[in-house]
């Protein structure tokens, strides 16, 4: 069925440029490898619940509990959303509304801290997240951060430096999780740590909480107060956020979100997080996060062999962060040269590093993207032979003859394995 003013025809015969745009992106997605570990392709089903007529309808607070009339079916879509999220996660309450990963954390702060008072998380240049209190952010300008970083020789948490700061300064909060941790989380580690200071526990899981969804690693929601996440990036949904905690803070974290920190919902993105749980619940999804975890560690054992070195010596998740001095590039240099020949992926500073953040030391890749096209190991293999070259030998210019050798090559591969299939 096609609604007045929804389909693509429509759109390009009213406003081109943007119709343009649509189909122009859909294209570059087309014709080249997504390895952005926060990115990836979201079903048909997924979009057209978003474009939907959920879009038109106002219904500030919860079903059931609304401040405008008419809500009736969109109350139903929540109501689905929240009880498949719980199903899902296993989790004692839901909460659908937030309109991104870090609107979540925003309400998590609002229900648990007040201004001023202490959170421990984890460094942003360590792995971190911009809303785990850089002071460039809400969370570093209204809260005390105090953080946590890497082992210099493991390269992965410090968990005695966890329990040490935790001891000393005696956070409201605990925070683990972050935007470029490879490895596993002890989330009963932190638990303790937590309960042994009187601080609440709360994991930022936007990162891997789809390969949780598919129960490819352990989920931290029996061990945490409570759980924030994207529902894009593993989780193959729409671009927003949500949150999972205990019973007990039920309250605490709905008026956290509404009415302290945002208005109306989005009935439409919340119907699509509907549809997105329920496909996650399924056995195919949970062979795809399998798939991921595959795929990211072969990624990164081809990456090392080319010498461009995982931190930590590997991935555990849908993500590895190398480190590009052995083979004296920067992280800038290597996100140019890839785009180049047709590969996207990220510049990232790795711990302790000596370059600023806009020229970063490292790269991260990530194998969301990739696997929902159906590429696997072998493909990896290809892919980390496709980035070494164009990192190694080629260069930001996209007429020279390095990125256009490898960019032959990234067309032939996303051409057997295409994105959204015409």
């Amino acid at each position: 069925m096609t609604f007045y003013g929804s389909d693509y025809d429509t759109l390009a015969a009213f406003d081109p440029q943007i119709a343009g745009v649509l189909l122009s992106e859909l294209e570059r997605i087309r014709g080249g490898l997504q390895l952005i570990a926060s990115e990836n392709l979201s079903s048909p089903q997924v979009l057209t619940a978003l474009g939907s007529t959920l879009s038109n309808k106002y219904a500030e607070g919860y079903p059931g509990r609304r401040y405008y009339g008419g809500c009736a079916e969109v109350d139903k879509a929540e109501e689905l959303a929240i009880a498949r999220c719980r199903d899902l996660f296993d989790a004692e309450h839901a909460n659908v509304q937030p309109h991104s990963g870090a609107s979540a954390n925003q309400a998590v702060y609002g229900a648990f801290l007040k201004p001023g008072e202490t959170v421990l998380a984890m460094s942003l240049p360590h792995g971190g997240h911009l809303t785990h209190g850089s002071k460039v952010s809400f969370s570093g300008k209204w809260f005390n951060a105090v953080h946590y970083g890497v082992d210099p020789s493991s390269e992965d948490i410090d968990y005695d430096q966890v329990e040490a700061l935790a001891k000393e300064h005696r956070p409201k909060v605990i925070l683990a999780g972050g935007s470029a941790i490879p490895r596993l989380i002890d989330f009963e580690f932190f638990a303790r740590v937590a309960a042994d200071v009187g601080a609440i526990f709360w994991v930022d899981a936007a990162h891997f909480i789809g390969l949780v969804a598919g129960k490819a690693i352990p989920s931290p929601v029996p061990y945490a107060d409570v759980v924030s996440f994207t529902t894009h990036k593993v989780l193959r949904g729409p671009r927003s956020g949500a949150i999972v905690c205990k019973a007990e803070h039920a309250a605490a974290i709905d008026k956290a979100v509404f009415p302290m920190m945002q208005g109306g919902p989005q009935m439409h993105t919340i119907a699509a997080k509907a549809v997105n749980f329920k496909e996650c619940a399924t056995p195919e999804y949970a062979e795809y996060a399998r798939q991921v975890v595959e795929n990211a560690a072969v990624l990164a054992a081809g990456l090392d062999d080319h010498g461009i070195r995982p931190t930590t010596g590997g991935t555990d998740t849908h993500l590895s962060l190398h480190d590009l001095q052995g083979v004296g590039v920067t992280g800038k240099d290597a996100e140019a040269r890839a785009d180049a020949a047709g590969i996207v992926l990220n510049k990232n500073a790795i711990p302790f590093d000596p370059a600023p953040p806009s020229i970063a030391s490292g790269i991260r890749v990530g194998t969301p993207c990739v696997t929902t096209q159906g590429m696997g190991p072998q493909e990896m293999r290809t892919i980390a032979d496709l980035i070494a070259t164009a990192i190694t030998k080629g260069d930001a210019d996209p007429d020279a003859a390095t990125s256009r050798e490898v960019r032959a090559q990234v067309s032939d591969l996303v051409a057997r394995f295409p994105a959204y299939p015409r």
